[in-house]
């Protein structure tokens, strides 16, 4: 049965190829957050050690596990003995040969809720995942937790705002992105703060436009690339938990250790979405284009939408 109310939380770390320091830490985090009575804490995307996709090799392989596995056994411990659900990071070996990034939701009493496999797989330099990643086919199905349902998202999903609708329209009351995204090295500070915006931004509109709370994990720090002549990646930090309306409940800083905590009152998204209908008010009979790549021939899918609700105004009155 959903909580109306509970205390949510996220841990921004930077991390090392050292597994078991980062778990020491993350352990310290996690049990900092059970001690504040924090119930929910989302980990950054692929917390196991540092972003290896910066290069295409295929060694890097050997650090995928199945799940379960011993990333899913270690946090499923510290969920059971802390109470906490833990929204954590797989590199996964489904099969030989296919991996994806996958997120798994630990429930209080340590079972494994759900988990969610990457839909969207980026390709940029510095970025190389889809060497590494199959994009996932679990669609996009909010897990079922004690505190309800939560809509887990990765890093690059959170530029799309169709993935944040349906993952919404599927009944999640939270939506959290486990992330791991910083900035060029050669970019300047005026790009490096307009791409933090932009990342702030869009995220904060999924939760407007969905009208419901979202946590953002980041990790931060400089992770030199182990490519030959690869230019590294400073993690940009700036984690963040936001409201319904997008207002920020707390946010932490580009370079430090960071567990952020807010409150999720579930009866206060309910009233925004009664406030605010977008849910009501979206046009679903004409937004067949949006299964298309590209609207490069406008008039043939005008033809796809079914205006005959559309209010009749050519007299100036509008006719309910």
């Amino acid at each position: 049965m959903t909580r109306t109310n509970f205390k949510a939380g996220l841990i921004q770390m930077s991390f090392s190829d050292d597994r078991n320091e980062n778990w020491k830490k993350l352990t310290q985090l996690l049990e900092q957050a059970a001690g504040d009575g924090t119930e929910l804490v989302v980990l950054p995307e692929l917390h196991n050690g540092c972003y290896f996709c910066q290069h295409e090799d295929s060694e890097e392989f050997d650090r995928a596990e199945s799940i379960p596995g011993p990333t899913s056994e270690f946090l499923s411990g510290l969920a059971r003995q802390l109470e906490l659900v833990i929204i954590g990071s797989v590199f996964e070996r489904r099969a030989a040969g296919l991996y994806h990034n996958t997120s798994i939701v630990l429930d209080s009493d340590g079972a494994l809720a759900g988990y969610y496999r990457k839909m969207h797989i980026p390709d940029d330099p510095g970025y190389y995942e889809k060497y590494y990643f199959s994009p996932g086919d679990k669609g996009y199905s909010p897990v079922e937790t004690r505190l309800g349902k939560i809509g887990v998202l990765i890093c690059w999903d959170q530029w799309f705002p169709e993935a944040a609708r349906l993952m919404s329209l599927a009944g999640a009351e939270v939506l959290v992105y486990p992330t791991a995204i910083g900035w060029d090295t050669t970019d300047n500070e005026a790009e490096q703060q307009r791409q933090l915006s932009s990342w702030v931004t869009i995220q904060r509109s999924h939760a407007i436009s969905n009208g419901i709370p979202l946590l953002a994990a980041n990790r931060y720090g400089f992770e030199p690339s182990p490519a030959k002549n690869g230019k590294g990646i400073n993690f940009w930090g700036a984690s963040f938990i936001c409201g319904p309306q997008g207002e920020i409940l707390s946010q932490a800083g580009i370079a430090e250790d960071s567990l952020l905590q807010a409150n999720i009152d579930l009866k206060h998204s309910e009233k925004v979405r009664q406030a605010w209908p977008f849910l009501r008010d979206r046009r679903i009979d004409t937004y067949a284009g949006l299964t298309r790549r590209f609207l490069d021939e406008p008039a043939e899918d005008l033809a796809m939408y079914d205006m005959s609700d559309e209010p009749n105004i050519s007299n100036g009155e509008k006719n309910d």
